[in-house]
This record gives structure tokens, sequence and C-alpha cells, in this order.
């Protein structure tokens, strides 16, 4: 997952998304990032010009909060080799040593190991439990641990100069978490480490299962409904606005579909799974469909939507979501929703104003589920343009 701000170098993430790298807006200030803890196996910053020895460390603190026990962080440009490059960065030795010595500190603190720094480059592991840093607390006064604190919680959540704690383990050898995630590709339909150990609210792996074979099912009739889907190369980035466990994602890559998907949990779902999702090996953000997302227009070639009109009833306006979508969608773009055959009456015909192409199709299992299909297509049209008499 890419992201940056929109500064001088004007629209890096635009850029990112039209070559079809996965990439949303965002910035380290003071609010985390929207990504569950412990969910990246590697962060990378090159030259990103982040002040992370300042401000006790915050910035590296939240990059420890997502990174995965024994995962890595990369820093590769300012400070690092400062002893060759100080002449073309506008700062003396002095300035530079400074800067990475704060680095080091921080790093330490944290409890991770540095473990190589060669040309512009310098690699840290965080380590793969807490038991040792538990220890090093009382010399390394700080961050201390974070207390009460919900390390998943990450929608417009101040962040902390405080330590996430990694779950506790029973064995100095052991991986925080409840064990390691499987290699790629068994991390798709291998039972995330959070669902084993019972810490995704109801949800069991024998859901899992019975998801994850869902959803193949749905992907082969959604085939059907939507020949762009079909047709490999067609699509490359989609948006799939209420994920829950990330399985019509999941079926995609087991298909090799040549495609990534941003899968969204909305921050009114009832249980937060975007923890499941990145251990399954994908990729998401939290957001809330009442607002406009972090991306730039004609983002995505295909939107997906599971109920998503039932989660926002009462929330906010239909309409605000379908012209939210309608500004994301590339043109010939397509949308797939299923909901309510009542709700998706009027979310056709505020479609048909924005002139999708729109159709209603019954559900997969038959005429008799009232759950429904709208099936739409953006097209290719420009407002009319009015005269007037001087």
């Amino acid at each position: 997952m890419s992201f940056a701000p929109k500064d001088t170098h004007i629209a890096q993430v635009q850029f990112a998304l039209e070559r079809g790298v996965p990439a949303l807006i965002g910035i380290l200030a003071s609010i985390r990032l929207p990504y569950p803890s412990r969910a990246f196996d590697m962060a990378h910053c090159s030259r990103c010009l982040i002040p992370w020895g300042q401000y006790d460390g915050l910035y590296l603190i939240e990059v420890d909060r997502v990174l995965r026990p024994g995962g890595y962080w990369i820093l590769s440009g300012p400070p690092i080799n400062w002893e060759v490059r100080w002449k073309g960065w506008d700062k003396t030795r002095e300035q530079l040593k400074a800067e990475q010595d704060k680095i080091e500190g921080v790093a330490r603190s944290l409890c991770w190991k540095k473990l190589i720094q060669k040309n512009d480059i310098a690699i840290w592991q965080k380590p793969s439990n807490h038991v040792h840093c538990k220890i090093t607390r009382k010399i390394f006064k700080k961050p201390q641990f974070c207390q009460n604190q919900d390390p998943d919680m990450a929608w417009y959540t101040k962040m902390e100069t405080c330590l996430t704690s990694l779950p506790d383990v029973s064995d100095i050898r052991e991986t925080s978490g409840g064990g390691r995630v499987a290699k790629w590709p068994d991390r798709l339909t291998s039972t995330p480490p959070r669902i084993i150990s019972q810490r995704v609210g109801d949800v069991t792996e024998e859901i899992f299962r019975t998801n994850t074979d869902l959803w193949k099912k749905r992907l082969s009739h959604y085939k059907t409904l939507d020949q762009q889907l079909a047709e490999k190369g067609r699509y490359r980035n989609l948006l799939d606005m209420n994920s829950y466990l990330g399985g019509f994602a999941a079926s995609l890559a087991l298909n090799n579909d040549p495609v990534w998907v941003m899968n969204v949990v909305p921050v009114e779902a009832n249980v937060n799974t975007l923890g499941v999702i990145y251990e399954r090996g994908l990729i998401g953000t939290y957001h809330n469909w009442c607002e406009a997302m972090s991306t730039y227009p004609r983002t995505y070639d295909f939107i997906h939507g599971d109920t998503i009109f039932t989660l926002y009833k009462d929330k906010c306006e239909m309409e605000d979501i379908l012209l939210e979508m309608d500004r994301i969608l590339r043109p010939q773009g397509s949308v797939i929703i299923r909901d309510d055959v009542d709700l998706l009456v009027n979310a056709k015909n505020i479609a048909d104003e924005l002139q999708w192409e729109t159709r209603l199709v019954d559900h997969e299992e038959g005429p008799l589920v009232r759950e429904k299909l709208l099936i739409a297509t953006k097209q290719y049209w420009t407002a009319p343009t009015t005269s007037h008499n001087r």
C-alpha cells in the first residue's frame, strides 16, 4: 500500500493509481494511519522527509503499530549515509548526524534491531514478541506501553507516544498474535491467526471457511453478469466497499485474476475485520461512506458493494454515496451492488439519473430471495452547455 500527500510532487497517488498500483492520499501528522495494528510485513520510506526522530518518536511509534511481529522498516535517503551525501542536502554534518542519532535512539526504545546499513539504505526489524522489551522498559523509559487502548482503532484516532503492546506469548521464541501467517498464496485460504485466537468478535474458523467457499461461487456468478469482469486484463483497480473477511478479493486472487482490490471495512461495521484481511495477504483501509474517499476522481475500474445501503440506511443519503461512487469510478467502469430489493430500486433510479447503464437482476439463488443485484456501467458523457444572450 502506497500513500502520500498532495505536495510539491503534485499527484503522486494519482500517478500510482493510473499505473495500477494500490495507493491512498494520506499523511503522517497527528492521526493514526487508517490501517489496523500488525498489518504490514514491511514499511519503506525513500526520501519522504518525515522527521522520524522528533516529537518523542511519534511517527516511528505509529510505524511500529502497523508492523507485524518480526516486520521490517527500511529507510533510504536523508540522513542515511550522511557522511558521503551531506554536501548535497543543505545541512551540516553535525545536523545530519544528530538526526540519525535520534532515529537510532527511538528505534532502540522500540526494541527494534538494526540489521544492516549499506550505502543509502538502513534496515531495522521489529521484535517477534515483547518479552525482552518489557524487561528493558526499566532501561529505556520511553515510550511506555499503551494502557486501555484498542490498537486497531484507526479512524480519526489520535496518535499516542506509547508503544502498542504485542499479544502475550508463553515462550520467548513464539511470535505474538497467534503465530506466523502462512506463506503466499496459502495465506488466502488458511484461517488467519486473529480468528484462531478469537480476537474478531464471533467469527469462527467455520464461518471463515464457509465465507471463502461462498465468494468463490459468487465470483463465478458475477462473471456471467459482467463480461468486463470476466475478461482478464480489462480491469486492474477494484474497490470493495464493505469487505467483511475479504472473500471477494480472495476469490479473485485464487482465480489468478490480474487485479488488486482495495478492501474497505466501514467504521460502522458490526465487527472490525480489517486485520483478518491483511493476514490473508490482502490490503485495505477503514472508511466512512458518508464522507469522500481519500482518492482521486476516476480511480477505480470496478466497484463492489455488499449490503452497503443497508449499512448506511438512516446514516446518510443514498444519493451522496452513489455520487461518490460516480466520482471515483472510471468511465466504462462497472458496479455490482447486492442489497435488499427495495433499496436497490431506489439506487437504480438515482443511478439512471447519473446516466449509468443499469439493470436489476435476481440473486444467484433465484427470484425468491429478497436480496437482488444492481449491475451498472458508467457511461461517457459531458454536461450540456448553455448559451446566454448578452
